[in-house]
């Protein structure tokens, strides 16, 4: 029987009305991103720094018998402490080591030895390099004039990275004062998780789904972040003390092979060398040598210890999300990539492995 026009009237109506209030919600959803969007990096690390730090926040908490607000302030105040120093002692560094180096150049005190014969000799490039080398040996200045145009982008593309490693540095400050205020509503946010978690996937998998990410969360913001920063902090002392040029760059590029999962030995021992090089084998140059060595492989002690009740996660999964995030986000996210990338990669296998377990589960039921 074929439905009345009334009927077909009313269908249509239903279906506009579906549709408009779909449109209405969309364009709603769209403008609170785009007015968040400006925030949600600094939001993303605040959540990430509050729920890595939550556990420390709860045992001072039992500890102290104080209120949540004020084991929260007293997080951050030691930890702002503690980071001020060593991050002062880097950017002093890396200022020195661009004013030594412009200060050499303007004096020109820089000389370069000839090059030996045997570079021109080296297939497709030895004649080309020997005769630049053998004219910035004799003539620097000159070899400067013709470069000047070219470094000039280059050092403003150094400086434009720079600028976005301090930002990064100062977005972590105001992302840690963020995660203060988080944690000291840390219950409210448990049970926010749990509920918005619970609307998604239903009440019986929607608490076990924000236990796993909290548990990846820290997991690799301790185990991944947390270790890489540390030994940034542990080598760039370090070679601030021993007065190594530019340890502030060094002390970065500690700190990304870190995230990525490789050995910081490519950077302390080229370094190493270096200082028995030029110092010789003095009880400072040994006494750097050791400790150096050491803090290159802190690693090794300290993963078990931070990430022994952590998630697994493979290691190219670790460097996707270094890399993808700080191609997207700049410096601050070469922290939030891994994290993110992380809770994506478990939140996935946890739906793939779902249809297996309630299969098998059917499966054992009796008839």
């Amino acid at each position: 029987m074929a439905p009345s026009p009334l009927t077909e009237r009313m269908l249509s109506r239903g279906l506009l009305d579906v549709l408009i209030r779909a449109g209405l919600i969309t364009v709603l959803v769209v403008f609170c991103f785009q007015i968040f969007n400006p925030f949600l990096d600094l939001m993303l690390w605040s959540v990430i720094l509050a729920i890595t730090l939550y556990p420390l926040h709860r045992m001072l908490k039992a500890r102290l018998g104080a209120r949540d607000g004020h084991v929260a302030s007293l997080i951050v105040l030691v930890a702002l402490a503690i980071l001020m120093v060593p991050l002062y002692l880097l950017a002093s560094s890396m200022a020195e080591s661009a004013q030594s180096a412009l200060e050499v150049v303007k004096s020109e005190s820089l000389h370069i030895p000839p090059p030996s014969e045997a570079v021109a000799s080296w297939p497709l490039v030895g004649p080309t390099l020997h005769a630049f080398w053998l004219q910035a040996s004799t003539d620097l200045t000159s070899v400067v004039k013709e470069l000047t145009p070219h470094l000039k982008g280059v050092g403003l593309t150094v400086l434009g990275k720079l600028a976005g490693v301090g930002m990064g540095f100062l977005m972590f400050i105001a992302a840690l004062i963020i995660a203060g205020v988080v944690m000291a509503y840390g219950d409210n946010g448990h049970h926010s998780a749990v509920r918005i978690a619970s609307r998604i996937s239903g009440p019986e998998r929607g608490p076990k789904i924000a236990e796993l990410c909290t548990s990846t969360i820290r997991a690799v913001a301790q185990g991944v972040v947390g270790i890489a920063f540390i030994q940034m902090l542990l080598v760039g002392v370090a070679f601030v003390l021993m007065g190594i040029p530019g340890a502030g760059l060094l002390a970065l590029a500690v700190l990304l092979l870190g995230i990525m999962q490789l050995p910081v030995l490519l950077i302390t021992v080229p370094v190493i060398g270096y200082v028995f090089a030029t110092e010789g084998a003095t009880v400072a140059s040994i006494i750097f040598a050791i400790y150096a060595f050491v803090a290159g492989m802190a690693d090794n002690v300290l993963k078990p210890l931070l990430l022994g009740r952590g998630v697994d996660v493979p290691m190219p999964v670790i460097l996707i999300g270094a890399l993808g995030g700080m191609v997207t986000s700049g410096f601050i996210g070469l922290f939030i990539g891994p994290v993110v990338l992380a809770v994506g990669y478990r939140l996935f296998w946890q739906w793939v492995d779902d249809p297996a377990q309630s299969s098998e589960t059917s499966d054992q039921q009796p008839a």
